[in-house]
């Protein structure tokens, strides 16, 4: 069965869910390409979400595994542009209005407004993502260390990434 349209509609709306970046989208993206359409497992969204944060560029270029998992190169081609093109004209009419409205009066509230919004995504996509990813002792001391590391140094994350692997490999190595 063709599941173009399907893709289309699922990443043009989750492309406007991404207030606050890719992760505030997570929750619903796992709802629909999981539970819904079944285009892939919990656990290999968690994989594609992990290894688009490694890679250059935008962390959201996995959505192109997806669509081209359920429809082919024409899947990854349409979930590419469902996904960045409503966002992308959307954001060009927000500055443009924003702009305009420079002086208005409730610009200020609006901006207050939609910040704790944003953060509440975000906290929403970690707290699903953790459900899946973290599995016992190992993975929850992984998950927190890296947290307080981060919190308290400055640090490239590549490196805590580098780290995570090579905990992996000693950790979860078939025995």
């Amino acid at each position: 069965m063709n599941q173009i349209p399907a893709l289309v509609r699922v990443f043009a709306y989750l492309s406007i869910l991404t207030v606050g970046g890719g992760m505030a989208a997570f929750p619903e993206m796992k709802i629909l390409t999981v539970e819904v359409h079944k285009w892939l497992t919990f656990p290999q969204l968690i994989h594609l979400y992990s290894v688009g944060q490694m890679a250059p560029g935008p962390n959201m270029m996995m959505i192109l595994v997806i669509g081209q998992w359920a429809g082919g190169i024409l899947g990854a081609i349409a979930v590419l542009a469902a996904f960045f093109g409503p966002t992308a004209v959307l954001a060009f009419v927000v500055a443009r209005l924003w702009k305009k409205l420079e002086r208005w009066p409730w610009r200020t509230s609006i901006q207050q407004g939609l910040a704790p919004v944003s953060i509440g995504l975000l906290l929403a996509g970690c707290f699903t993502m953790a459900k899946g990813a973290i599995s016992g002792v190992e993975t929850a001391a992984i998950a927190v260390g890296v947290l307080l590391i981060l919190q308290q140094y400055k640090i490239n994350p590549a490196l805590l990434v580098v780290g995570g692997a090579v905990l992996g490999v000693f950790s979860f190595m078939p025995k």
